[in-house]
């Protein structure tokens, strides 16, 4: 069977700078980056270096659907990944048609469900409904020893002490398991949409939206699907920090320094870390391409190549001589049939951590010398976890679509001499790769193509 075209046809998109794809995509040609104070409670429960991340904007749940009886069955991740979801489903010109109205499922109006697949990529899954779970059962554990009225000692009664007591759950959430599952990113856009064919979930930490998206082009490309929801999802803000204390100890996170604004740089000397963004989710609708022409669609890009790697070094630091990062972007370029040399621009992986930086530039330099364009997505965005690399990969299609790319912000002494956009840029663009790294050394790179 000859190679099926993948198209991108719709896209739907949450992050720190915005919660739709438009408002994400005005922001970064805006250079409007997310930064703000970590929650004050925080640093109650523990001390922390770090103190700023990108929380998420206002999220209008029940426009994706999703009323109160459901927002207590998901976690957060799974309800991101929905609206992402919905969208991306618009975007693309789907229409729905209810098949449950009590269990929230719809069909894609003239759409054979065993052939559309769903691809989700996430870091923890439904981690903070994890830590909440975890909390209640606590909490039931002091009450138990105290007694109901959870009475302490004075001398231990503390405002603090106090206050935490007070923001544990007291009901034990009776949907626990299929929150905390991973999969449950994949299921719930499966079940919403009565979408039969392959559903899978990529657990690969930061990679994990690029793969993903990577396994769908597969999917569509080889025959297997003709359409598929893809892309990652990520929540982090648990009440007590828990996730963010754990980065902030691997020494991963941006300290900050004298002015928050400027803490978050990418590929820039100065940098000291990342970050940590409270979460995100991005969703692309793919199709083969003659299907979405029959479907007179639009579309924004081509996915035209895929390859992925593992550096087999550490579970927290990249492999310095980049070559397994090389293997995955060079193997997505040749899967592409092109050369390095036809690389307008790069989507980088950026996380502005001192070590990652230094490798994933060195790389850049080694592939593809000092012509293509080099962005950062996280300068603006932070770091959304595993749904990073969709949000970058959502990003570049949208480059490609409008011919700009946006800029790395606060980069002001590079770590080489790249051709970093340092603001929103007019180009040519006809390939762009868009690439990503994870803790545990997963390495992964999509080549995108302008629609032609």
């Amino acid at each position: 069977m000859s190679r099926r075209r993948v198209a991108i046809t719709g896209i739907g998109m949450v992050s720190p700078v915005g919660s739709s794809a438009a408002a994400c995509w005005r922001a970064c040609l805006a250079g409007q980056a997310a930064v703000a104070p970590i929650p004050a409670a925080w640093l109650r429960w523990s001390p922390l270096t770090s103190t700023v991340w990108a929380p998420l904007p206002p999220v209008d749940f029940e426009a994706a659907g999703i009323g109160p009886l459901e927002a207590m069955r998901l976690d957060r991740s799974a309800m991101l990944a929905l609206v992402a979801a919905s969208e991306a489903l618009a975007d693309a010109g789907w229409q729905t048609s209810c098949v449950d109205a009590k269990r929230c499922i719809w069909r894609l109006d003239g759409l054979d469900g065993t052939r559309a697949g769903v691809f989700m990529g996430t870091g923890g899954g439904g981690i903070t409904s994890l830590v909440e779970s975890t909390n209640s059962h606590v909490l039931s554990a002091v009450r138990r020893l105290t007694g109901k009225n959870m009475r302490l000692p004075e001398a231990a009664a503390t405002e603090a002490l106090q206050e935490l007591i007070a923001s544990l759950p007291l009901r034990f959430n009776p949907f626990s398991v299929s929150m905390v599952m991973p999969n449950a990113i994949s299921a719930v856009l499966g079940i919403r949409y009565s979408l039969r064919g392959p559903n899978t979930v990529s657990a690969v930490a930061c990679a994990a939206g690029t793969v993903a998206i990577g396994h769908a082009f597969r999917s569509i490309r080889d025959g297997e699907t003709d359409v598929a929801l893809c892309g990652g999802s990520e929540y982090t803000g648990d009440p007590f920090g828990g996730s963010f204390r754990a980065f902030d100890t691997a020494k991963t996170l941006t300290t900050g320094g004298a002015c928050p604004a400027t803490a978050n740089r990418p590929f820039d000397k100065a940098r000291t870390g990342f970050l940590m963004a409270e979460g995100g989710a991005a969703v692309l609708v793919c199709e083969e391409l003659e299907h979405a022409c029959r479907r007179g669609r639009p579309v924004h890009a081509e996915i035209v190549g895929y390859g992925e790697s593992f550096d087999a070094y550490s579970m927290l630091v990249v492999e310095p001589s980049g070559e397994e990062l090389s293997r995955a972007i060079t193997g997505a370029i040749t899967d592409a049939g092109i050369t390095a040399a036809d690389v307008d621009a790069v989507n980088t992986h950026g996380t502005g951590t001192v070590i990652n930086d230094e490798v994933e530039s060195a790389v850049i330099e080694r592939l593809f010398g000092q012509r293509p364009l080099v962005t950062a997505t996280k300068s603006l965005t932070g770091h959304c976890i595993g749904a990073s690399g969709a949000i970058e990969a959502a990003v570049t299609a949208l480059s490609l679509r409008d011919q700009k790319v946006h800029g790395c912000v606060n980069l002001q002494d590079p770590v080489r001499p790249l051709n970093f956009a340092r603001q929103a840029t007019d180009a040519h663009l006809r390939w762009a790769v868009s690439q990503s790294s994870a803790f545990g050394g997963h390495n992964a790179a999509l080549v995108l193509r302008r629609a032609e």
